[in-house]
């Protein structure tokens, strides 16, 4: 026999499942991560970064880049870095992400991005836009001074040899 609410008790509990049919429709889903994960090509398109799990976290690398070598003929490396001691590591399998954790609204905040060509890190959210393109909003500190890029998915897989292949 189902039980039947009236007067007070009915408002308490149309409130209560009202109130989790919301709390479950704001949590993030299992597959944010995966929806996240994967090559995407950089704003620029002159690079592809990697986004996995590392930990309880989400990381990215370098693994492909347009160019390769410097005007030289070198391997790129990461020459502009505030520390001189990092400035002769190569740009092909750097960490550019760390440190993003998954968000009540889906996103990935509260972690870093390296941008080589400026030797600085920033805070970063990633946001997914659609299947294929993803929001990355670099900052310092408050959000509303920042810069945002869309990234979009590389579909198939990447052009020449990839990083350290």
């Amino acid at each position: 026999m189902p039980i039947l609410f009236t007067g007070p008790a009915k408002s308490r509990a149309g409130a209560a499942i009202s109130a989790a049919i919301l709390a479950l429709c704001q949590m993030p889903s299992a597959s944010a991560a995966d929806q996240t994960t994967g090559l995407w090509y950089d704003h620029t398109g002159r690079g592809a970064v990697e986004i996995a799990p590392c930990g309880n976290a989400l990381c990215g690398h370098i693994v492909w880049l347009k160019d390769l070598n410097d005007k030289s003929g070198r391997p790129l490396r990461d020459g502009f870095n505030g520390d001189a001691k990092k400035r002769n590591r190569p740009i092909c399998g750097l960490q550019v992400i760390g440190g993003l954790k998954l968000q009540k609204d889906g996103s990935w905040d509260e972690g870093w991005i390296y941008d080589p060509e400026k030797g600085e890190s920033f805070d970063v959210e990633l946001r997914m836009l659609s299947a294929d393109n993803l929001q990355v909003k670099g900052y310092k500190g408050m959000k509303f001074l920042n810069e945002t890029f869309k990234w979009r998915r590389v579909a198939a897989t990447l052009p020449s040899a990839r990083c350290g292949k």
